[in-house]
């Protein structure tokens, strides 16, 4: 009766270890599906940046960039936009966070 309890707790024991390994994995596989897309990352780009006036071209480059910004390390993808601005076509590059979808920086670029 006694080697039954043992296995009984020793079953128990595995399951727990072996749902939080599971546990791990999922919340890694999770985080890694969650990452936005250089496309999806464009469109969010465009969205906000359209708030100011009509963008006429975009443009994002597809692999990520560590930018260092208020003493904070961000990956991003770095893209760009145009738009015509007083007659004049202005182009902005910006940079937008991978994990949370944020614009990190928007710089007008010199003419």
């Amino acid at each position: 009766m006694g080697n039954k309890s043992g296995r009984k707790g020793l079953f128990f024991t595995l399951g727990i270890g072996l749902g939080i390994v599971a546990g791990l994995f999922l919340k890694d596989q999770v985080r890694v599906l969650n990452k936005l897309t250089p496309e999806k990352a464009l469109e969010r780009a465009k969205e906000a940046l359209q708030e100011t006036g009509p963008v006429n071209g975009s443009w994002i480059y597809m692999k990520p960039e560590k930018i260092e910004k208020n003493g904070l390390t961000y990956n991003t993808y770095r893209g760009g936009i145009s738009r015509n601005v007083d007659g004049l076509n202005k182009q902005y590059d910006f940079h937008i966070d991978i994990e949370t979808g944020a614009i990190i920086d928007v710089t007008e670029v010199a003419s």
